[in-house]
């Protein structure tokens, strides 16, 4: 099991970073030959992210139900979406195999959002938490002193 931290935390970071968005909605549970194949190729492109950091990609969470979700933190637009377009990835292989055998049937939902942030345009806390999130994929610090409020969190960088 992670380790609880048991304290109040904040991220911190003073790069530009990508909050992406990414999940699918199961809307024909018997499909299964349908959503099964998107539900199991994310797991092979996350392992192809954190096996070769070079890409990017910094950390990730995920959640699971009808319509899952997974949190994705980059360090640039611009290497997420090399990654997607690249043709040696897991991923473009995927999206063309999404498009060519659901397209747009209705049987699988897919959704992305992508965030772009700089420093001092974010803030976060976690308490009696495990490192998570933004903390996880940046620098966690205690949530105190010009840290305490949210208020202080975005505005640190503008003092």
């Amino acid at each position: 099991m992670k380790e609880i931290i048991k304290e109040r935390m904040t991220a911190e970071t003073n790069e530009e970073f990508v909050v992406f968005l990414i999940g699918m909605r199961i809307n024909s549970w018997w499909k299964i030959h349908k959503w099964l194949p998107v539900f199991l190729v994310m797991p092979k492109m996350i392992i192809e992210l954190y096996k070769k950091p070079e890409l990017g990609f910094i950390s990730h969470e995920q959640w699971f139900g009808r319509t899952t979700m997974m949190v994705q933190y980059w360090r640039s637009f611009e290497q997420l979406e090399s990654y997607a377009k690249n043709k040696e990835s897991v991923h473009l292989p995927a999206w063309s195999k999404f498009n060519k055998n659901i397209g747009s049937n209705g049987d699988v939902g897919i959704w992305h959002e992508t965030y772009l942030s700089k420093p001092g345009k974010y803030e976060s806390v976690y308490n009696n938490m495990p490192k998570f999130g933004l903390a996880k994929a940046m620098i966690a610090v205690p949530a105190k002193g010009h840290y305490k409020s949210a208020r202080d969190r975005l505005s640190r960088t503008e003092k």
